[in-house]
């Protein structure tokens, strides 16, 4: 069967999915029908691209052949796939392909995959390493984990989101990897903050100080994305505190598994569990300079 006449699902229709959902819709994908928890959102983009609006995840595996999954966390992922549920994606398995886009914990991928197995479908854990302008443009970085011929089915679609595929290793394995990445983003978005905020403390002109960063050892990803950001309380979410608060604990407890400490990541997920206290996580994560600046003093606004 041709990519264009697959039936493509989605569950899990926020700023990613949403926008992936536009990208195959622009390349010639038939996409079936859309679910979300926040039935608003799943309706206005079920009218936009032409996509049936579903009750359940179920309803959306029975008209779909691929279903693409993009929740928030370990419990999300484990309502979706929840066995003897008629209302889950486990109702319609059975020669279904998910690629499951969510950054969860590697054991519930691998549970994931098992349950969807059992009952006769394919599971692949596609973990992006992009954000909102690249799902909508079809530039993210896909690290995949699970079997080879799962990647091998999914890879003509996946290729039609990313510039970089990558096929990690076994389920779990790529959920690794991306809990990595985040971790290290958010260590240095939490740093740039910090030295942002010593800097305004000091009297430094930061439009300087961040051009000083771009041309040392201080530069990083984050300050091309965040610094200008931090410096204007511009907090418009791309990448939420809240997601940055979840990634950071999954890669905290992966080091508690394996007797690793880790202060700054531990010191990292801290901050960004203090923005999700203050009510804040939906701001984009470089509000954690709100948590630094001297004149701001944790006001969070």
């Amino acid at each position: 069967m041709e990519l264009s006449m697959k039936r493509i699902g989605f569950v899990g229709v926020g700023r990613m999915g949403a926008n992936m959902a536009r990208r195959l819709l622009d390349v010639g994908c038939v996409v079936t029908s859309v679910y979300d928890v926040d039935r608003e959102r799943a309706e206005s983009l079920s009218k936009e691209i032409g996509a049936a609006c579903v009750p359940t995840p179920a309803r959306v595996a029975e008209l779909s052949s691929v279903v693409v999954t993009v929740v928030s966390n370990d419990a999300d992922m484990h309502g979706i796939f929840r066995a003897d549920d008629p209302d889950s994606l486990l109702a319609h398995a059975k020669g279904r392909l998910f690629i499951n886009c969510a950054t969860v914990s590697p054991e519930v991928h691998r549970e994931v995959e098992a349950l969807v197995e059992m009952q006769g479908g394919q599971s692949l854990e596609a973990c992006m390493a992009s954000s909102i302008p690249q799902a909508r443009e079809g530039t993210l970085y896909l690290m995949c984990g699970g079997k080879q011929d799962s990647f091998d089915r999914a890879k003509p679609l996946l290729e039609m989101l990313s510039t970089t595929l990558r096929h990690i290793g076994g389920a779990g394995q790529a959920a690794k990897v991306k809990a990595l990445v985040n971790m290290v983003m958010n260590i240095n978005t939490a740093g740039l903050a910090e030295g942002l905020g010593l800097g305004e403390a000091l009297g430094l002109d930061l439009t300087m100080l961040q051009e000083v960063f771009s041309q040392t050892g201080a530069a990083s990803r984050v300050l091309e994305t965040d610094g200008a950001d931090m410096q204007n309380r511009d907090h418009e979410c791309y990448f939420s505190a809240a997601h940055a608060a979840k990634d950071s604990g999954i890669a905290c407890a992966m080091a508690e598994s394996v007797g690793l400490p880790l202060p700054l990541a531990n010191a990292t997920s801290e901050q960004y569990q203090r923005l999700v206290a203050h009510g804040k996580g939906d701001l984009d994560k470089s509000a954690v300079a709100e948590l630094t600046f001297k004149d701001r003093c944790g006001s969070v606004t």
